[in-house]
């Protein structure tokens, strides 16, 4: 059974995602409120994978996968945000992420996310606008804009 992490500032959406994933093949070891929080309980648990909001109080979301990164580098990271700027998204991928995932999406594309995450695979599901070509995209100072 692979081990889930789940990191969102607000308890309904944690509650939603944990709703979502009973049943399946995962299992829910604990839950953070914060970027520290998770970054502490990724590096106590060590888990297979940190579902992680970009915006989250006193440490971001791509600070604390940086860290859980070095602390914890087995655990996969998927990121599940409302925040669908390219360059955000990018930033996201380009430092490791296994993917991303706007909340929006979650009733159909969380478990097939996670599946992909946890096999090694990318997996981005963000809504459909103008073509864009993440692969190709700039930084455009991205981890600045969460500050």
């Amino acid at each position: 059974m692979n081990t889930i992490v789940i990191a969102d500032d607000f308890v309904e959406f944690r509650r939603l995602v944990r709703s979502k994933l009973q049943g399946n093949e995962f299992h829910i070891v604990a839950e953070a409120a914060d970027g520290p929080e998770a970054v502490a309980k990724a590096a106590m648990l060590q888990p297979d994978l940190v579902l992680l909001d970009i915006q989250m109080p006193k440490l971001n979301g791509l600070e604390a996968a940086a860290q859980i990164r070095s602390i914890a580098p087995q655990s996969k990271i998927l990121f599940l945000s409302q925040n669908t700027d390219p360059d955000i998204v990018q930033s996201a991928l380009n430092d490791g992420a296994a993917g991303y995932l706007c909340k929006s999406k979650i009733n159909h594309e969380l478990v097939p996310a996670i599946e992909a995450a946890i096999s090694g695979k990318r997996f981005v599901g963000v809504p459909q606008g103008p073509p864009f070509n993440y692969a190709l995209a700039g930084m455009n100072g991205a981890k600045n804009r969460l500050r």
